[in-house]
């Protein structure tokens, strides 16, 4: 993949770092039951940002989950949100320590939500999608589309099914489509 998906929302190689060692030690020591050492946060990282924690174990998503929208810094939410993905995602049983030692984190640190009307705005490898209709809310992160070789129409049909919604929800009035993007690590 020569292009990278999402946005650059500027973090240094080390904020990066900093964050994908805050989900490693925090699922670690969850498995370990060892306490974990204090990590110093930069400023950056402690601001309030959305962002979702993926774990996949040899290549396999094990487990997925993430706040939309910045209610905390950033920090905690990737905190957080690693044990979620590890031990509390529905689709999957809790991370063991014998998977551990296979799995990958990958990070997605989200834009703020911009609701669209028109579907052209959605650009395949730079936007997630976020679809809601009534109480039912669905959402896919940008690399979910590029790693599946969709169009905007399969990644529209998607993300209606992840809402539970029927796959052409999305060309409904009453269906709300929002894009957003994220820095990927």
């Amino acid at each position: 993949m020569g292009h990278k998906v999402g946005v650059d929302l500027s973090f240094s190689d080390e904020e990066r770092h900093i964050l994908k060692r805050i989900a490693r030690e925090t699922i670690d020591t969850s498995l370990s039951g060892k306490k974990r050492e204090k990590i110093e946060v930069p400023a950056k990282l402690k601001e309030k940002m959305g962002a979702f924690v993926c774990l996949k174990t040899q290549g396999e998503l094990k487990g997925c989950i993430g706040y939309i929208r910045g209610v905390m810094p950033l920090n905690k939410t990737v905190e957080e949100m690693a044990t979620q993905a590890a031990f509390h995602d529905p689709r999957f049983s809790p991370l063991s320590k014998s998977e551990w030692k296979h799995t990958e984190i990958e990070i997605s640190v989200l834009t703020p939500m911009k609701k669209i009307e028109d579907i052209a705005e959605i650009e395949i490898g730079v936007h997630g999608l976020f679809i809601e209709r009534d109480f039912a809310s669905g959402l896919l992160l940008p690399q979910v589309a590029v790693e599946n070789g969709w169009d905007k129409i399969a990644f529209l049909e998607h993300t209606c099914t992840k809402a539970g919604l029927s796959k052409d929800a999305w060309k409904s009035k009453d269906t709300k489509i929002s894009i957003f993007s994220a820095d990927v690590f």
